[in-house]
């Protein structure tokens, strides 16, 4: 199955760390009760951060984000941000390959917050992050109800169960497409 779209420009970075984006879509409303402290988590396709930081946040000093995107550009915004922020120590940053997350160690919890409709190969891109998750993990998947039709959204959720994910929950997040799976 293939996603495919298009990717997201670090030219257009600042537009994805905007004050207008948390009043939709605010991180820590959307991940409560996910992410604790000392947790390893991952933000795939983390983009400049705007989930990255939050999540530094709430796995605190002991815990560790791995960021993972495709463009350096975008890593080394989030970079910038994380040292601003004072939250550097706790994020990891790792850049994937086109077809690849690449190795990362495993996780409590996985983000993929609208990134799965641009990767090339959905079900493999699944296949990498369940091999992540530890026993007991989870992972929320969000997609744009814009850019993300029903029919493909259905058949992305019936990838992730061929892939060994199981869905938990809808995990309701708003203008979005989104479900909580475990392994």
């Amino acid at each position: 199955m293939a996603g495919g779209g298009d990717l997201c420009p670090a030219k257009h970075a600042g537009f994805l760390t905007t004050p207008l984006r948390r009043l939709i879509s605010d991180p820590k409303r959307i991940l409560a009760g996910l992410v604790e402290p000392g947790m390893t988590v991952v933000d795939l396709g983390c983009g400049p951060g705007f989930f990255t930081l939050p999540l530094a946040e709430m796995v605190g000093q002991q815990g560790r984000v791995i960021a993972v995107d495709l463009q350096e550009e975008m890593l080394a915004k989030l970079l910038k941000r994380a040292d601003a922020r004072g939250l550097s120590a706790r994020i990891q940053p790792h850049q994937c390959a086109a077809d690849t997350i690449g190795t990362i160690p495993p996780v409590d919890f996985a983000l993929a917050f609208y990134v799965v409709h641009e990767v090339p190969d959905v079900e493999h891109f699944l296949g990498e992050v369940r091999a992540a998750l530890k026993d007991g993990a989870q992972f929320l998947l969000v997609e744009p109800k814009c850019h993300v039709t029903r029919e493909h959204w259905e058949a992305t959720v019936v990838a992730a169960g061929r892939c060994g994910l199981r869905p938990l929950s809808g995990h309701n997040v708003r203008f979005a497409r989104s479900s909580l799976f475990g392994v």
